[in-house]
């Protein structure tokens, strides 16, 4: 059983790392979609709010623990909004989120969008992530 950890914490975004590394080039040659994503997470359990990035090449994803410039969109919703989608891979979390106000989207919704018809080419390392993230 892999170690779980708090999602956010530097302990995550270190497993999510080597995740990230054991997966490279698994979805090389299948395309997808091109996204560079910020994110602002609130009521983190901490009581901070996270400025993180999560960006998309090509079906390989990577998290940072910042914002990056010149992303397509920024996303700013709740921790466990945040968690939902990106861990759980729940989009029906997302839509309703989105439409209670709870989750907003600053920039390029059209490609935030192309994002949950994606091809699925990263869906072992979302496996992976989901398996190193606390409950």
């Amino acid at each position: 059983m892999a170690d779980k950890f708090e999602f956010l914490s530097d302990e995550w975004f270190d497993a999510v790392r080597k995740i990230q590394e054991e997966h490279a080039g698994a979805a090389e040659g299948l395309g997808g979609t091109n996204l560079a994503l910020n994110l602002s997470i609130t009521d983190c359990p901490d009581g901070s709010e996270k400025e993180i990035s999560m960006k998309m090449v090509d079906g390989e994803l990577d998290w940072e623990t910042s914002h990056i410039d010149g992303a397509d969109a920024k996303v700013i919703t709740d921790y466990a909004t945040a968690k939902a989608i990106f861990v759980s891979g729940d989009q029906q979390a997302g839509m309703q989120a989105f439409m209670s106000g709870q989750l907003r989207v600053e920039g390029d919704m059209t490609k935030l969008m192309a994002l949950q018809s994606g091809s699925g080419a990263g869906a072992d390392a979302q496996k992976a992530i989901q398996e190193i993230t606390a409950d």
